[in-house]
């Protein structure tokens, strides 16, 4: 019980250690700010809220870059071709499956759901 008091006690020892040290580096760090201009509170809301700029755009601007990207597009479709299987989503053409085939895998997977819902109702 002992060693289990004094590493307690050696925790809150070094815990102690490192708020003095973490207050050492907030005053430090006030020191620089306060000689570069800057304030702690000009730092919290610019670089830790998560919010973008209040820059908004009108509806005119919205319309004249949407047109200028879809310019954009239209200019890289022309430059590439335009046949429907020449791009990066093109689809390869598939076999059809056999009526027979489709029943199999409607019989399994109907199968798994049946597994599926035993287990569920055994829970």
């Amino acid at each position: 019980m002992s060693n289990l008091n004094s590493a307690l006690q050696q925790l809150r020892d070094e815990r102690k250690q490192a708020q003095t040290q973490v207050e050492k580096l907030d005053q430090a760090i006030a020191v620089i700010e306060g000689l570069s201009g800057r304030t702690a509170t000009a730092r919290a809301t610019s670089s830790t809220s998560g919010k973008r700029g209040g820059r908004t755009l009108s509806a005119e601007a919205r319309k004249r870059i949407s047109d200028a990207q879809r310019a954009r597009w239209a200019a890289r479709k022309k430059q590439s071709g335009s046949t429907a299987s020449s791009g990066p989503r093109a689809v390869p053409a598939r076999k059809q499956l056999s009526p027979a085939a489709r029943r199999k895998i409607a019989a399994a997977q109907k199968a798994r759901w049946a597994k599926f819902r035993a287990q569920q109702k055994a829970a």
